[in-house]
């Protein structure tokens, strides 16, 4: 062997060696090491998570708008300035936390305040005030020791020297900012060595130059050149005549301007696409948005959306987050399809800047506490800050100069296959997706024509994927079908329509008896009133006067009912839990406060035989109203509670018998009158004039499950099971008139086709675009055509 060291062969056989766990641990390392920046970020955005002030957003700032937009790493400038940022934040905090500070003496008061100045501005008194900002250093002193350790610490300090002797005259130079080919190259090839840690440099190496996405012309970049030289020497004599402030500002400014223009139009780039990993964390924020929405508003800690909705109540702060969540994915989209850097660095900058003043200025002042007390806000930021890192990532490669299908559609198994059909069910994103591409994309299909070539794609890549499939796993002919396969397939697809079916029984039937909760009265009330004259009586029952049924009350009375089919089928579903005795006292709790006409037309209605009062009462004789009283009450889950005639007595379901009496009482104050009732009938024999009433409370469906049980029996048979079988049914019938689109053989010169106008599409050919679709829809309207061009390859 040309490279052969005993030594390095004993370390590798020493190294396999060692225990898994080792291994492991080694390996982590490893990671950690060539992970070494993102470590520091990570750090950097925890910390400012975590504090949630001014003195810690610069850094988050700098992490989007600089160390990630710089290639091929970021420099050594950015990790000195974040060194000597973290240290002057160390110091400040811990000079502002002796207590001869103002604020400092009611730090109990102002520590929930989020606009209190040293809140917002981070020098507040609290216990572990720098234990991250201690955490954030060592990161970033770690990542400059790996740094020094490759040499890549002092590596752009040569560009700078060298760029520095070409602006002698101070002139801004062009390519002064960059290397040439050779030494990019050089610091690609020592990036890689960073994660890899073997150094190793190509003789030669291709670099792909990126079509800039304005589509600038060699003349209009020269253009731009000359622009440049005239603005530097503008510079120049604006150094020269203008004051020591406008020389400062241009020193500030011109960097910025070249750094993002250098970015905007770089010399060579590796194009890449991460839009679905973007797409990805804006639509985990949107989810976050949806079942969260309640930190982002104010005073509505306690809400619930579906509760919200079903009360036809839109909260603002669900509006408002979903409509710009939703915004900012439809403006992502649109510069994808464009593929314009420009616009893609400008939205990032505006988003860096709007949602970081939003989140840490205004979001506190709506929901009055602090970002840092808000755990949704700040999960909601961390998935922001990666869709930051992956858009400050696609702006450093470039858009690719092509886009072709859907992601999904990328290979044809099983997997994409499911996923891209779950895409296709989720309502209006299909369409939503085919409009948006329409719109930002150069075509000359009309949106009919457009969304035609879509759905045949979408059908063509399905009938590939179910080919490959039975390539996969070919069914031999003539061979009946495995049991395996009839049984599984079969038995799934009986046992799932049978579920559906029976789905709302089952339901509701365990819903209650099983996850149910008793849901036991509160207060219990009786108010009674003759001839709809003032009541005569009303009087409730709380908390000591409502008991529960022991097992020993329970069983004595389920045997009271011992021979009655219909009243223990009743109670077959309650248990002693449900039931509650409701003790009333006989007395009135309030004087008969009726009119002396009232009165006297009460009087004359008992003694008259003819009307319809049932009783026949006067001042001093005790009369008895029969069949009134209910003895046995059963409170269902909605609002009315009805009498159960399973447990009433009687052919005709007579009620308890009660007694009213009218008591009157002279005194010096005046004379007083109240009525008084007892029970002739009770079950517990008490000798006060008292009322009993025994309450059966229905159980209720848990808190979780209430959307499903609120609908009903019928509302889940009309929502889920005629739904469901109208999207059976049309998978079930109506097969014959699809059987010439569904059964191709071959579906790879229909989908080369498909991929053939999506090319030509970006390429720009769009005249062979017009003749591809016209060359689809022939094929698809001729069998024959269609027959020849779906025969298997021989």
């Amino acid at each position: 062997r040309m490279f052969h060291d005993d030594e390095l062969e004993e370390s590798e056989k020493f190294y396999v060696g060692q225990p898994r766990v080792l291994l492991l641990i080694y390996a982590l390392y490893n990671t950690l090491v060539a992970r070494s920046e993102m470590v520091c970020y990570f750090v950097i955005i925890l910390n400012h998570m975590v504090s949630a002030s001014m003195i810690t957003l610069v850094l988050p700032i700098l992490i989007f708008l600089w160390a990630m937009l710089s290639v091929p790493r970021p420099s050594k400038r950015f990790w000195m300035t974040a060194i000597v940022y973290t240290e002057v934040t160390i110091v400040i905090k811990y000079f502002f936390q002796f207590g001869f500070f103002p604020w400092n003496k009611y730090v109990d008061y102002t520590k929930d305040k989020p606009y209190h100045p040293p809140n917002i501005i981070g020098i507040e008194k609290k216990e572990g005030y720098v234990h991250y900002d201690l955490v954030q250093l060592l990161a970033l002193f770690f990542h400059r020791s790996i740094l020094k350790c490759h040499g890549l610490w002092d590596e752009d300090e040569k560009g700078d020297s060298s760029s520095n002797k070409e602006d002698t005259d101070d002139e801004l130079s062009l390519t002064g900012g960059r290397r040439d080919s050779s030494a990019s190259l050089k610091s690609v090839n020592l990036a890689a060595s960073v994660e890899s840690i073997h150094v190793h440099f190509p003789e030669q190496q291709t670099a792909i130059r990126r079509k800039s996405s304005s589509s600038i012309s060699l003349k209009t970049l020269s253009i731009s050149r000359s622009a440049i030289l005239f603005f530097s020497a503008s510079y120049s004599v604006v150094k020269s005549h203008c004051g020591l402030c406008c020389f400062r500002t241009l020193q500030v400014y011109v960097p910025i301007r070249q750094f993002f223009y250098n970015l905007i139009h770089p010399d060579y780039s590796a194009v890449t696409d991460v839009y679905v990993l973007m797409f990805l964390a804006d639509t985990v924020d949107f989810i976050i948005i949806v079942f969260g929405f309640w930190a982002f508003g104010k005073h509505s800690a306690a809400a619930d959306i579906t509760s919200s909705l079903s009360e036809d109540q839109v909260p603002e702060a669900f509006l408002v987050m979903v409509l710009i969540q939703f915004g900012t994915m439809v403006v992502d989209r649109a510069l994808y399809l464009k593929k314009t850097v420009m616009g893609k660095v400008i939205f990032q900058v505006i988003l860096v800047f709007g949602i970081h003043f939003w989140m840490f200025f205004i979001l506190p002042g709506v929901t009055e506490r602090k970002f840092s007390h808000n755990t949704v806000a700040q999960l909601w930021y961390f998935v922001k800050c990666v869709y930051f890192g992956l858009s400050a990532y696609q702006i450093r490669c470039g858009y690719p100069t092509r886009v072709l299908g859907n992601f999904l559609t990328k290979s044809y198994n099983y997997v994409n296959l499911f996923l891209f059909q779950g895409f296709r069910l989720v309502p209006f994103l299909t369409e939503l997706r085919a409009v948006m591409d329409w719109v930002w994309t150069d075509t000359t299909l009309s949106l009919s024509s457009w969304i035609c070539v879509e759905d045949i794609y979408a059908h063509i890549f399905i009938l590939k994927c179910w080919r490959e499939s039975e390539k996969r796993y070919p069914q031999p002919r003539g061979q009946k079908k495995k049991k395996v396969v009839k049984y599984g397939m079969g038995g799934m697809i009986i046992v799932l329509l049978i579920c559906i079916v029976w789905f709302p029984l089952l339901f509701m039937s365990l819903i209650k008896s099983v996850a149910g909760i008793t849901n036991k009265p509160l207060d219990v009330s009786i108010t009674i009133t003759l001839g709809g004259y003032q009541p005569i009586f009303t009087m409730s029952a709380q908390q000591s006067q409502l008991k529960d049924l022991n097992q020993t009350g329970f069983n004595a009375f389920l045997g009271s009912y011992r021979g009655n089919t219909a009243a223990l089928q009743f109670l077959e579903g309650y248990g002693k839990e449900d039931i509650t005795l409701a003790d009333l006292e006989g007395n009135s709790n309030s004087l008969w406060t009726i009119s002396p006409p009232s009165r006297e037309k009460m009087i004359q209605g008992l003694l008259d035989f003819s009307a319809e009062f049932t009783v026949v009462l006067s001042w001093s004789i005790q009369r008895t109203l029969e069949t009134v009283y209910p003895y046995y009450i059963k409170a269902p889950s909605d609002s009315l509670a009805k009498p159960i005639k399973q447990l009433l007595p009687g052919m005709y379901c007579r009620w308890e018998n009660i007694t009213v009496s009218l008591v009157k009482n002279v005194s010096d104050e005046g004379v007083r009158e109240w009525w008084v009732l007892n029970q002739l009938g009770k079950r517990y024999k008490t000798s006060e004039e008292s009322l009993e009433l025994f309450i059966f409370s229905d159980k209720v469906s848990p808190p979780s499950l209430g959307f499903l049980a609120g609908y009903g029996i019928m509302g889940l048979y009309a929502s889920v099971v005629l739904v469901i079988g109208k999207f059976v049914r049309e998978f079930f019938s109506g097969i014959s008139h699809s059987i010439m689109f569904e059964e191709l053989p071959n579906v790879d010169r229909i989908l080369k086709l498909c991929t053939d106008i999506f090319l030509v599409r970006e390429t720009g050919e769009l005249e062979l675009e017009e003749d591809l679709y016209a060359k689809l829809i022939f094929l698809y309207r001729s069998p024959e055509t269609m027959i020849k061009w779906t025969r298997e390859k021989t």
